[in-house]
């Protein structure tokens, strides 16, 4: 009678280990499933990310460029209207600041379209 019932009970006990084990199993292959899902979302989400990436630095250096080439355009404006006032100011007249430097201060100060 005890030899059937610890039979019985190791029985039992490897059953409930065996299925456990199965279980666990199961579920971890569904884990590693889900990881390696997620992980390929990551790798698009990186390759997308290095796209847009590439056209924000695109964007910047355009509009870098833009800023330089504003600032020299207004530096050759005020060079040239410069020699007129220079020229007004050199025979006695009245140094003032003209509307024009104001006006090209004003532009300069606006933020490049």
């Amino acid at each position: 009678m005890i030899k059937t019932s610890l039979i019985e009970i190791s029985i039992v006990i490897v059953l409930l280990l065996s299925s456990g084990y199965y279980g666990y199993t199961i579920s971890e292959d569904k884990w590693l499933q889900r990881i390696k899902e997620l992980e390929s979302k990551v790798a698009k989400a990186e390759e997308e990310s290095t796209k847009e990436n590439v056209k924000i630095v695109e964007k910047v250096v355009t509009k870098t460029k833009l800023i330089e080439t504003r600032g020299e355009d207004i530096i050759k404006y005020i060079d040239r209207e410069v020699v007129k006032y220079d020229e007004k100011f050199s025979k006695g007249g009245v140094c003032e600041i003209p509307h024009e430097f104001i006006k090209a201060l004003n532009d300069a100060a606006e933020e490049p379209k």
